[in-house]
């Protein structure tokens, strides 16, 4: 997939600043419990796409927040997607053991210290929104950020999908459940991503909070139903994890309940949806436009 060069260079500068971000913030692994330490660095750090807080710097941009500004909480994001994939390859989980293109950190470390440090990267996630430099903020607006982070982390997001999920393997799941699974489980940060990144301002217009908010729902259930196509039609060494595996568990996905047209269909006409839900916001919405394009589009 071809990327707008204006693009390119706002995509690697996001990755660039939470990749610095992530490492002032996380525990050297020279500091006791190293062994945790150095497990929470080697979950978080490294190769990823970093589609969470990119969304929040581009949301951000729409509200012209201060890159300095959205620093925090794109990292708090990325802290979370890191501790739940952390959590979703453990053998109780989805029993993954390659994840960008590596063991999975329980097959690195072990399973204790891999739950342990799941645990302690959603806690530092909080702590951080809690406590860092928000210059500009009020009060008022990080706690808003704060609970807007707790809620797509939660029994109402991203872990309550796992539980549906959890519970669907080896059902068959109408489009309407599958759905709301991944509504849930994919779909809840990436909605909170682009809300923390509008909060920012501190003053956004509540009818762009609300364009961003659908543009954010739409993108985030079409990044599950590519995730989907490319177990089906992928390959291992671009994904970086095991082609098919969805598959081999028995769990239902697009491609299996529409087939793999259907799957790419669907895909497309939410990928349209988001456009339109933010076509009045001007040139400072085309990152969002090009990250829409990125996550359909892309090979892993």
């Amino acid at each position: 997939m071809t990327l707008d060069p204006r693009f390119q260079v706002f995509l690697a500068d996001c990755r660039e600043r939470v990749a610095a971000c992530l490492e002032d913030t996380l525990p050297a692994e020279s500091i006791q419990p190293a062994r945790l330490h150095a497990a929470m660095r080697y979950a978080t750090l490294g190769e990823g796409k970093r589609i969470r807080p990119v969304l929040v710097y581009a949301a951000g941009r729409v509200c012209g927040t201060p890159k300095e500004r959205l620093d925090i909480p794109a990292c708090a994001v990325e802290l979370i997607h890191a501790y739940s994939l952390v959590h979703d390859d453990l053998p109780a989980m989805d029993d993954d053991e390659l994840r960008r293109g590596r063991p999975t950190c329980h097959k690195a470390f072990d399973e204790a210290t891999a739950i342990l440090a799941g645990d302690a990267l959603q806690t530092l996630a909080f702590r951080l929104m809690a406590h860092a430099p928000l210059p500009g903020l009020s009060a008022a607006t990080r706690l808003q950020m704060i609970d807007e982070l707790a809620l797509a982390a939660g029994c109402r997001g991203m872990a309550g999908g796992q539980a549906l999920d959890i519970d669907a393997v080896g059902r068959e799941l109408t489009i309407a459940e599958l759905e709301n699974m991944h509504i849930h489980k994919t779909g809840a940060l990436i909605r909170a991503s682009v809300r923390l990144g509008a909060l920012s301002a501190d003053a956004a217009p509540a009818q762009t909070v609300r364009q961003l908010d659908h543009y954010a729902k739409c993108i985030g259930l079409a990044f599950q139903v590519q995730d989907d196509i490319l177990d089906v039609a992928g390959e291992t060494s671009q994904l970086g994890k095991t082609r098919g595996k969805d598959a081999a568990d028995n769990k239902p996905t697009y491609p299996a309940l529409l087939g793999l047209n259907g799957a790419r269909d669907m895909a497309r006409q939410l990928f349209e949806e988001a456009l339109d839900s933010i076509g009045s916001l001007g040139e400072d919405a085309d990152t969002l436009r090009d990250l829409a394009r990125y996550i359909v589009g892309r090979s892993h």
